[in-house]
């Protein structure tokens, strides 16, 4: 088995795929197919990067075929590249010019099902949860003791359970944070994979019932009920009244068969490494592509992981329309740093780097590898439900719990969530935890639930992408279970940008 792995012929580095130690030789091929023997300079660490092309100070040095970023002095062949010799050439706010590519479209095999639940709207669902939202933190308590009693209470009618997820906000919030807050809530209310959801407020908070039921819109009055704690006698009591009704309501649907075409799944990465843009990465974007070629939905967002990646995504675009809405996309959160007196291309994170990655423009170009080859439909804002079959783009930062929860709220059924560091958290739905490398598949089994890592150790791409497509299905359809719901991982986190009163 080989040392290293090299990803573009055009590339100046290769990738080790364990530790290789100083004075050891590797061989790898040329341009003209050629072998050529390389002595190791120092010793490389196990994902990290390692030179066979002499690269003089500011040069760029290339990846993926792409720069990751300026070398800081002049490197030699065999030296290791990393934080130490290699800096971002990301700058500023950028102009950009529409240059639309022709990406082959993945055709349609067959019409690919799987088992849900058709809501009065329309809308499928994949697990029939009943949601308590509380529109303030001051009653978290309060929504978590209800979950308790009601899920001991109403365990064997027909439901996968009763779920509150606790945030901090809704009150002491002004202008755009009072109003992500609403957004996002009001979405989660209308998910799908809630059968039924209990609305729960204080009385005294700027987040009030009254005015969060205009943000939420239309719904069905048996799948959406609302109480006010000060203004009942005893919350608990009324409170498990309610969310019998909702039960009762949630025990009608039943699974049947629904297309893919009504699927929607989420995008993440998160404590990625250096096998994330080899592995896990790509593969998930080939599912991405399989999903939007059935008519489905993918969502893709991680604003802040576009940077220096991010003309693949806009030379993707449908149209100039969607062109310019993502140029305001990346440059609007640009602007967020800048407002804050941050440094735009801060990134990436110490587990990043330690896991063999070193610039923000080589996590970007690894990151967005999770969206396939397809066009980018559309382009939605923080909070909002994407309503357009294909890629999506949503607006939300690069926080794990924060950018899952938003990919929650614009309508995911289910999250793919590759990982290099691994992480126990889930989201409002389920998340697939998928490892980049063996190592970790082996270690964290109550953490991954796929293991991408195969990539490397026999498994062609063609056999892991439908693999990976047919666990979603499975899951969709009830049959399995991701470690976030078996272990109770359920959680959300609400963007916050503002003052707090």
């Amino acid at each position: 088995m080989s040392k290293v792995v090299q990803l573009n012929s055009n590339d100046d580095v290769v990738i080790s795929l364990q530790v290789i130690r100083k004075g050891e030789t590797i061989q790898i091929h040329t341009d003209e197919k050629d072998l050529i023997n390389i002595t190791i300079q120092e010793d490389i660490p196990k994902g990290h990067k390692l030179l066979v092309h002499p690269v003089k100070e500011g040069e760029d040095i290339l990846k993926f075929g792409y720069s990751i970023g300026k070398a800081k002095r002049d490197i030699s062949v065999g030296e290791w590249v990393h934080t130490h010799n290699l800096a971002t050439g990301l700058k500023g706010i950028l102009d950009y010019t529409y240059q639309p590519i022709n990406q082959p479209k993945v055709p349609k095999q067959s019409e690919h099902m799987f088992q849900g639940y058709i809501r009065e709207n329309g809308e499928a669902g994949i697990r029939n949860e009943i949601w308590i939202i509380n529109t303030v933190g001051c009653i978290n308590k309060t929504c978590e003791l209800l979950a308790k009693m009601g899920n001991e209470s109403f365990k064997d009618r027909g439901i996968d359970g009763i779920y509150h997820f606790p945030h901090p906000f809704g009150c002491s919030q002004l202008g755009d944070d009072l109003s992500n807050t609403q957004k996002l809530l009001a979405s989660l209310v209308q998910h799908p994979n809630a059968a039924g959801v209990l609305v729960v407020g204080l009385g005294c908070e700027n987040n009030q019932i009254e005015y969060f039921k205009e943000v939420i819109g239309e719904y069905p009055p048996n799948r959406v009920k609302f109480m006010k704690s000060q203004e009942v006698e005893d919350e608990l009591e009324s409170g498990l009244v309610l969310i019998e009704e909702l039960v009762k309501y949630a025990e009608q649907f039943k699974r049947q068969p629904v297309p893919v075409s009504k699927l929607k799944v989420g995008l993440k990465c998160g404590g990625s490494d250096g096998f994330s843009g080899i592995t896990a990465n790509p593969l998930v974007g080939a599912v991405s592509d399989i999903i939007v070629a059935d008519g489905g939905t993918t969502i893709l967002t991680e604003v802040p992981e576009m940077f220096g990646a991010e003309t693949i995504l806009m030379n993707r675009a449908e149209n100039d329309e969607v062109f310019k809405r993502i140029v305001h996309l990346v440059n609007d959160f640009k602007q967020y740093f800048i407002r804050h007196d941050q440094e735009i291309y801060e990134n990436p994170s110490p587990g990043n780097k330690a896991g063999g990655i070193s610039t923000l423009e080589e996590k970007s170009l690894g990151c967005t590898q999770k969206g396939g080859h397809s066009v980018v439909v559309d382009v939605s804002s923080y909070g909002e439900r994407v309503v357009k079959p294909g890629l999506n783009l949503i607006n939300a930062p690069g926080n794990d719990l924060v950018s899952v929860t938003a990919l929650a709220a614009a309508g995911a059924h289910i999250v793919l969530f590759t990982t290099g560091r691994g992480t126990p958290f889930g989201g409002p739905v389920p998340t697939v935890k998928i490892a980049t490398n063996s190592d970790l598949a082996s270690r964290k089994k109550n953490w991954i639930d796929y293991n991408a890592g195969q990539l490397m150790e026999g498994k062609t791409m063609d056999e892991l992408k439908v693999d990976l497509f047919h666990y979603i299905l499975d899951l969709a359809s009830g049959e399995k279970k991701t470690n976030n719901e078996k272990f109770g991982f359920k959680e959300i986190s609400i963007f916050k940008d503002g003052v707090i009163l």
